[in-house]
């Protein structure tokens, strides 16, 4: 039974990877928490044993109740008044952190806030670390770690959908997915493990019977699907780096204007205007472009613009997206189409998931255009469906198809706005849970090896619980956390 009294202890109480010491016998950290200028309200916080007191002695209070709005005045060792504003107690173990919390409300100002926060600092306070506040929260099991992340994403978020993603995240919606794959993988590792101490017990053969491998190809399915909608997350919360290019003239520029809805790029009848990289950000339907406009790709002796078209080209190795902007009236030329047009530009065809062809000036062949879907019906078209490809007819002049591709873009990627937040390490460990689950599968399915199954899962669950912070480096925490603001 050893091994299920030591599977049965895992599933009830993870360890933390560093364990750090209980957060009530830490000092007490104040930040502001809100940003610094002027401002009708600025908040500071205070977490910790003697925040409780520290807020008495400054208001000259004797006591507070808890999740009650107080009016007080801030006063100075001298009796001199700082400020006046509200004061909020939250008694621990009922609050953000777990710990007694203050939060004191002034008026917003650099230097009534500064003065404020060092009169604090007198009464024993210590100044918070970047995600003290949250880390605190995480060490107190008040949240986890992707809930802790969540509140970061829920701050930077660029767009409202990925701000309501961070919500749903931050109230546990993804954890709880995670949760549940753990509780799969342990009642899995159970069933394995008991097959191995117990091989004879009831005369069943437990890793050959079938159950093992459909409770393993159950829990392969559902790592796939939660894989996925992370995918979708990180999408949400990142975007995609989009580079556009082409010959020079072809309207890349006009078509970053397009997108950006202003005049970012400058656009002339000159070829070569465009001579080094230009960047700029845009969402659009709720996913975020880093959209990358290039020089004009030909060959010339201008020093300057072959060093733009150098840059040009390492902005398109690596790029998620690439748009290859043609000009329909001049760049194919006869017998010639959109694909060996790419072909020539980029040295070989890109692959099909990572390039969009956009026909620009398609208002120009307007009696060539199909009403019901806006696409030239040409032998090329067919051709360029027949391969994978997609084109999308477009006109940077008056805005037509610029609809489409955005839309194009969006299921190029998969997007979809009703996904949870994620990050590029939730999907790194769910790629390796489930290369773990893959292995196991192949040790149970053809080798019938029972200590390597269970090895496996193992491995499966410690990735899987990276996520939420049940197996964590002390190095992986310091660096989540210390990307938060100072009074997060």
């Amino acid at each position: 039974m050893r091994v299920i009294v030591d599977s049965l202890e895992m599933a009830s109480n993870v360890p933390k990877a560093s364990e750090p010491p209980k957060a009530s016998g830490l000092a007490t950290i104040a930040a502001i928490a809100t940003p610094l200028g002027r401002g009708g309200v600025g908040v500071i916080r205070l977490s910790g044993a003697r925040a409780y007191d520290i807020a008495c002695t400054l208001t000259g209070k004797s006591a507070f109740t808890p999740r009650m709005a107080s009016f007080c005045r801030f006063y100075q060792a001298d009796g001199t008044v700082i400020d006046e504003g509200l004061v909020l107690y939250f008694k621990g173990p009922h609050s953000f952190t777990g710990e007694d919390v203050i939060e004191l409300q002034g008026h917003g100002g650099m230097i009534l806030q500064n003065q404020l926060l060092a009169r604090v600092f007198e009464l024993g306070a210590k100044q918070a670390g970047a995600g003290e506040f949250s880390y605190r929260a995480f060490d107190n099991d008040k949240l986890d770690l992707v809930q802790a992340e969540a509140i970061a994403d829920a701050i930077d978020a660029t767009s409202a959908a990925a701000a309501s993603s961070a919500i749903r995240s931050l109230s546990g919606e993804f954890s709880k997915k995670i949760n549940q794959l753990l509780e799969q993988l342990i009642h899995l590792r159970l069933h394995v493990e008991a097959a191995i101490d117990f091989p004879d017990e009831e005369d069943v053969d437990f890793l050959s019977d079938g159950v093992i491998q459909s409770k393993l190809e159950q829990t392969q399915d559902k790592i796939q699907q939660v894989l996925a909608t992370a995918k979708q997350g990180q999408l949400l919360r990142d975007g995609i780096h989009v580079v556009l290019a082409g010959r020079p003239n072809a309207g890349k520029s006009s078509l970053l204007n397009r997108l950006a809805g202003q005049e970012r790029a400058i656009v002339t009848d000159v070829a070569g205007t465009t001579r080094d990289t230009l960047q700029e950000t845009v969402v659009l339907n709720g996913l975020t472009l880093h959209l990358t406009d290039t020089a004009g790709l030909r060959d010339t002796e201008d020093t300057v613009e072959r060093i733009g078209i150098e840059r040009a080209r390492t902005a398109i190795t690596q790029a998620d997206m690439l748009l290859m902007v043609y000009d329909v009236t001049r760049d194919l030329e006869e017998e010639s189409t959109p694909l060996q047009l790419a072909e020539q530009l980029f040295g070989e065809l890109p692959e099909a998931k990572r390039l969009l062809i956009i026909a620009n000036k398609s208002d120009l062949l307007s009696d060539l255009l199909d009403d019901s879907s806006s696409q030239i019906p040409s032998v090329s078209q067919i051709a360029i469906k027949e391969r994978g490809y997609e084109q999308i007819n477009v006109s940077c002049e008056t805005g037509a198809g610029i609809d489409n591709l955005v839309e194009a873009l969006c299921a190029k990627v998969g997007f979809h706005q009703n996904s949870l937040i994620a990050r590029t390490r939730h999907i790194d460990a769910l790629r390796r849970t489930a290369d773990s689950l893959a292995e196991a599968h192949e040790q149970l399915t053809v080798f019938q090896a029972g200590e390597l199954v269970a090895e496996s899962l193992r491995q499966a669950q410690n990735s899987l619980g990276e996520i939420t912070g049940a197996f964590s480096a002390d190095d992986l925490l310091g660096k989540i956390f210390g990307s938060f603001c100072i009074g997060k």
